[in-house]
């Protein structure tokens, strides 16, 4: 299956990339967060907090990385979020919905 991997370069910024992941190999995650954010929420730039799975359930997300390019996540969508340092990246909800998504940060 091909996801989304938002990682970050030996420039110091987040970029995007297209993987491919196992379906049906077990990965050992730390929990599962299910979050909400109102439509228009933005968090300003930032770094990954921890290697996570991302998967949004309703509403749109929309990920900027440094040079501009901006990526929108829709019901079903999944991204790695791995741009665990440098200068990060921009999340908006965007649209009239809030977003539910769905965390799941993996074990180092």
């Amino acid at each position: 299956m091909k996801i989304t991997r938002l990682y970050t370069g030996k420039d110091g910024e987040s970029h995007f990339e297209e993987i491919e992941v196992p379906v049906e190999k077990l990965q050992v995650a730390e929990g599962i967060l299910l979050r909400e954010a109102p439509p228009g929420n933005i968090q300003d730039g930032h770094p990954a907090p921890r290697r996570q799975y991302m998967i949004t359930l309703s509403g749109q997300g929309e990920i900027e990385i440094g040079d501009g390019t901006k990526k929108r996540f829709g019901p079903g969508d999944i991204m790695l979020a791995d741009d665990l340092t440098g200068r990060g990246h921009i999340t908006r909800v965007v649209g009239n919905q809030p977003r539910l998504y769905v965390q799941i940060p993996l074990k180092k």
